[in-house]
């Protein structure tokens, strides 16, 4: 059985990585960000569809877990597909900005982050409109998301700060765990492993919440703009806070200390 790599590798791939994805041209960075925003909404309608079917036979709580078993597959579309999520792509390309150096590899990387973060709202934005068309989804599917959005808007800031840093973490966990592992397999039960955990907790990613939130605002009007706005703007942050405060920076240190 071949040994896991040392961190020191573990961290020069994810470098090399990094390098790939900041020199990425602008068509390749709109299309990498648009279609993981395409692909993630496939793991919110697995969400609902499975929460729907599940819930009258089982209850709300055997529902949620069937829901975050299904989500578990968006992620694994969003890593084999080789597309882009926002903050699965906080370790990688500041892993290559801290090896490079000097201020003009930084602006690169904000640039990227602001790209990825608005292509992966608008191509889920894409796909819910196309959703929300009557008839497209089965049974009571629209009823479960409206429940998640709702669930969403009305828990408070710092509940929404703390799950975001939660979510956060275990995204950049997900781009290090990648890094470790050499088998196509390993790397689908990675992904999977963590979209489940990140549907179950339920964290706050920012694409993935305010999809949520939008599919609530345009289906009932049961959240409102205002609840997506605060949501991005709260969970950016906590992204930002989790993913690279504890553990980008964190796994830099390890490899630095050295």
């Amino acid at each position: 059985m071949a040994l896991a790599p040392d961190p020191e590798e573990i961290y020069h791939r994810a470098e090399r990585e990094g390098r790939r994805r900041l020199a990425m041209s602008r068509l390749e960075t709109v299309t990498t960000g648009f279609i993981a925003g395409v692909t993630i909404v496939f793991g919110i309608v697995a969400l609902g569809v499975t929460e729907a079917l599940v819930e009258p036979a089982l209850g709300a709580e055997m529902a949620t877990l069937a829901g975050a078993l299904a989500f578990g597959l968006g992620v694994v579309f969003v890593v084999v597909g080789r597309t882009e999520l926002f903050s699965e792509n906080l370790f990688d390309p500041v892993a290559a900005a801290i090896s490079e150096g000097g201020r003009k590899v930084w602006g690169v990387l904000a640039l990227l982050w602001v790209w990825i973060l608005a292509l992966n709202l608008v191509g889920g934005a894409v796909l819910l409109s196309v959703l929300l068309v009557d008839g497209a989804m089965p049974g009571n599917s629209e009823h479960a998301l409206d429940g998640i959005a709702q669930e969403i808007a009305t828990k408070p800031i710092s509940g929404t700060f703390a799950r975001a840093v939660l979510a956060g973490t275990l995204l950049a966990l997900l781009s290090y765990l990648l890094k470790a592992v050499d088998t196509a397999t390993a790397r689908i039960l990675v992904a999977y492993l963590v979209g489940v955990f990140l549907a179950l907790g339920p964290f706050d990613h920012v694409v993935v919440s305010a999809l949520h939130l939008l599919f609530g605002v345009w289906h009932t009007g049961s959240v409102t703009y205002t609840d997506l706005a605060v949501n991005i703007a709260v969970s950016t942050a906590g992204n930002l806070v989790g993913g690279l405060g504890l553990i980008t920076l964190t796994h830099t240190a390890q490899v630095k200390g050295k």
